[in-house]
């Protein structure tokens, strides 16, 4: 392993470790067992190589174990979810359903509830660091991308723009009920709810309705 990997695999201890804000340039060295001024001449900064990090945890590690429910295992709402058996996703609906049972049981993986407490804490730290907003932004259509097509809600061949609709919805609702399987987790809904609950308010709002 070359000292740039070493250090984005350093910045990923110390983010699931300490969070972002007291993550220090010394802290990462150390983790990756490489000088300071390694991070300097790979990277330009501490800041550029924890959103290096932070990306690849999110894609690499999260996505990776979420996609799981696209395989068809894990589905089903029933007794026998979650025992490991396969089964055959029919439709956009169990996708939905089975994606977001995925959602929710990565929180019982320590370092995936630390990754999410972590881009709670980023998200905050918007309104003063105004550098750290501006390359959560770029990230955000590729991320509304991916979770349209990872909850099932697009066509391969869907419009952008409606790609990004729906990816846009998709990320509000998935920070919402990480937060709520977080903090309380009684409150917090199935997949089964979530999608009868869209299914009844796209009903009432509905232009014809």
């Amino acid at each position: 392993m070359g000292n740039r990997e070493a250090l984005v695999e350093g910045a990923k201890a110390c983010l699931l470790e300490k969070g972002y804000s007291r993550t220090t340039a010394r802290d990462i060295a150390t983790a990756a067992g490489v000088s300071l001024a390694a991070i300097g001449y790979h990277f330009g900064s501490k800041e550029t190589l924890l959103n290096e990090a932070l990306r690849a945890l999110l894609t690499d590690e999260w996505a990776t174990e979420v996609t799981g429910a696209g395989d068809g295992s894990d589905a089903g709402d029933g007794d026998n979810a979650g025992d490991g058996r396969a089964a055959v996703l029919t439709g956009p609906h169990e996708r939905f359903v089975a994606t977001w049972r995925q959602v929710i049981g990565s929180l019982s993986n320590p370092r995936l509830k630390a990754l999410w407490a972590t881009q709670f804490e980023v998200l905050s730290l918007g309104a003063s660091m105004p550098e750290l907003v501006a390359e959560l932004t770029k990230m955000q259509g590729e991320a509304r991308e991916g979770l349209a097509q990872m909850f099932g809600g697009v066509d391969p061949d869907a419009d952008p723009e409606q790609v990004q609709a729906i990816g846009s919805l998709l990320q509000a609702l998935l920070l919402g009920v990480v937060a709520q399987s977080m903090f309380d987790p009684e409150s917090a809904p199935t997949g089964e709810q979530l999608a009868q609950s869209l299914r009844t308010l796209a009903d009432r709002i509905s232009p014809s309705a």
